[in-house]
């Protein structure tokens, strides 16, 4: 079965252009120099599934015509990915019923603790219930039932954060990575379509740069990768005349088909 993914944001966690900042970058008129908070949209036929939900997400949904949701693949929870979590509160209003979402363990509790009212028990039947059904990833790697569709998924660290990446047919989601183990190369063994991220062209001790995912995309070997989560340091036009012609720089809205 054909589906597609969309880049609903390409951006890093400041998001592009920066606040206050003057530089050519965030003055530039070129839209794929305009960048919000990472997410991305997976439809397959007439399910549509969210990766990641930033601060950005209202507009998001508004610029790309949005207007139902199935459920949420959650990577993890640094505020540049769920802060936008409050805003599917218009779909318990609109279903009546929980908002599905595929999450680690650990990004369950933190979610419990930063968005608690999203837990609390409501009357039966409230149709201004706001509550999130959780389904947690059970191992460190697998492949679980979301929604009727089968999902490969893998853990790695970013610091002290867990993260998740999630594969579906020939597709894969890795975010925030900068460290990994063989499994995760394991797991995207035979991936055709590679969303990977990459701050910038210099060092992070959190994420790639630019030459690091190229390296790893390599090690991969997808028919194609496309980089998110890039920094206002990132040029699109000169950037790109750097990278293998099988590595391209995302940016939003830019959509691309996949099997499953």
């Amino acid at each position: 079965m054909k589906a597609t993914f969309t880049f609903l944001g390409t951006g890093s966690s400041t998001g592009v252009p920066l606040i206050g900042c003057d530089c050519a970058v965030c003055r530039s008129v070129d839209p794929r120099n305009q960048r919000l908070r990472p997410s991305g949209l997976v439809r397959i036929g007439d399910k549509a599934i969210l990766i990641d939900v930033g601060p950005d997400f209202r507009q998001q949904a508004l610029k790309y015509k949005i207007t139902d949701l199935n459920g949420l693949m959650l990577t993890h929870t640094h505020y540049d990915h769920i802060a936008g979590i409050d805003e599917l509160r218009v779909l318990n209003f609109r279903h009546k019923k929980p908002f599905p979402i595929l999450l680690s363990k650990e990004s369950y509790l933190d979610l419990q603790e930063r968005y608690a009212y999203f837990f609390r028990e409501h009357k039966e039947g409230a149709s201004h219930a706001t509550s999130l059904d959780c389904q947690v990833l059970p191992h460190e790697s697998g492949a679980i039932e979301f929604l009727g569709e089968h999902v490969r998924y893998v853990s790695f660290m970013q610091a002290s954060m867990k993260v998740n990446g999630f594969r579906i047919g020939s597709f894969a989601y890795v975010s925030d990575i900068q460290r990994y183990s063989e499994d995760v190369l394991h797991f995207l063994k035979g991936v055709e379509w590679l969303v990977l991220s990459a701050l910038s062209e210099a060092p992070s001790p959190v994420h790639f740069s630019l030459s690091e995912a190229t390296e790893f995309a390599q090690k991969v070997g997808a028919k194609r990768t496309w980089l998110t989560h890039l920094s206002h340091a990132v040029e699109h036009e000169t950037a790109s005349k750097k990278l293998p012609s099988n590595v391209q720089l995302g940016f939003d809205g830019l959509e691309f088909s996949f099997e499953v």
